[in-house]
Formats: structure tokens, sequence, C-alpha cells
């Protein structure tokens, strides 16, 4: 899916193959984790901005729970695809239907942005980052996560695939069960080969300087890392 070129049925596709994997990964519940946190500390709204959103299904899910629990966030996707940002649109339009935004209510956008090349505003409670630090080199990584981190005034949060046999071969098992798309099963592989190592995880929050960043192992073959300004 990195090439912008790719046949716009197949990439949706992939794009709903990737919304499934996260389902069953949990990325939108530890998302929804944070925001909780956030709430209880800073009040409402909660204002959250997910880098390489693709289809935005994180966000949508996270405006979900938000609307269900009465809670008020602003959500903020971007991501350089246009395909991908169409379809994040629209989904998210369905979801919302016709009612207008109220508080207790999510308000979701999505804009197109190369995050490596314009800069990110500072007034996010919570920074998201899912499944796109593989597609980097450690020094875009690096730099990537320290544009991450000037934009969240409390909380980044970067979920990625890990660098393992096991994750090679569930990858292999999970997409041939969830999912038809000769895209998605060629991409989550190769993906896998690209991740980071645990240890890599770690030299990269390091590297960027976020300083008492937590790298964490997690469900499935995947790690965590969270970062707090304070």
């Amino acid at each position: 899916m990195d090439g912008l070129g790719l046949d716009r049925a197949l990439h949706e596709h992939a794009l709903d193959a990737l919304g499934r994997v996260n389902r069953l990964s949990l990325t939108s519940a530890r998302a929804w984790r944070e925001v909780e946190r956030i709430r209880q500390r800073d009040g409402e709204p909660v204002r959250v901005l997910d880098v390489a959103c693709g289809g935005g299904d994180v966000l949508i899910d996270i405006a979900r729970r938000a609307r269900s629990r009465g809670v008020a966030v602003e959500l903020l996707g971007c991501d350089l695809s246009p395909v991908a940002l169409e379809r994040a649109r629209t989904r998210a339009d369905g979801d919302r239907g016709d009612t207008e935004p109220a508080p207790g209510r999510a308000t979701v956008r999505f804009e197109q942005r190369d995050v490596l090349d314009a800069p990110l505003a500072g007034d996010h409670h919570l920074v998201l980052c899912s499944l796109f630090l593989h597609h980097l080199s450690h020094g875009d990584a690096v730099r990537l996560l320290r544009l991450l981190a000037a934009a969240s005034e409390r909380v980044l949060l970067v979920q990625d695939l890990r660098r393992t046999r096991l994750g090679y071969a569930l990858a292999w098992l999970g997409l041939h069960l969830l999912t038809r798309s000769v895209v998605a099963r060629r991409d989550g592989l190769v993906s896998v080969q690209a991740a980071f190592t645990l240890g890599e995880a770690q030299a990269l929050a390091r590297d960027a300087g976020l300083a008492g960043a937590e790298v964490r192992p997690c469900w499935p073959q995947r790690f965590t890392l969270r970062w707090s300004r304070s």
C-alpha cells in the first residue's frame, strides 16, 4: 500500500483488511485507555492526532467509544494517501450519520500531510501512530518520533510490528484467515520482515531523546512505545 499508484479497488480492499487486523490486535482499545487517562487528568474535550491514519479505523473506533460513553473528543487523522483519506472520510460520515456535533460527542477530521516534510502543530493531548514506523529507516524513524513527541502535550503512543519468527507465522496465518486481499497478504509479510525488534525499538526511543519512554511487547507480536511529557 506504500505506492500511490496502486489500483483503487485493491487499495480499498487492503485498507479493509488492515482495519480488521487492527481490531483483532486491540490497537484502538489501547489508544482509548490513553484517552480515558487524559480525560481524568485534563477534562474534556480530549484532542487526539493519529499520524499515518490509513483508512481511519482507529479514530472511528475511538469516536464510537466516546459517543457511547458521553465523552467529548476532537479527533484528527493525517495520511499521505488520498485514497485512504477518502475512505476514512466516507467511513466517518457513515458512522456519524446526520447528527450534529454536540458536547459529549466526537468530531473527526482527516487531512493530507507528509509528516516528515510538514511540521505538526503541538496542540494535541494524545498523538498516535500505528503500523507506520516499520516503513522507515532508523534515521527517519528517529526523526519521526521527535516530530510526534513535539506535537504531543501529554502522551505519544506508537504501536507497531515486531520482527520475530512467530510474528511472521502469525501474520501469514492471520492474513489468510481474515482477508482475501492479495495486497494485504503480501504487504503484511514484507512489513514483518522490515519491522524493528524490541531492542531496536528501544534504541529508537533513546536516539530520539524520549527520556522515560516505555517500550513493551504486546499482542500479537507487536510493541507499544509510550512516552509521556510529565
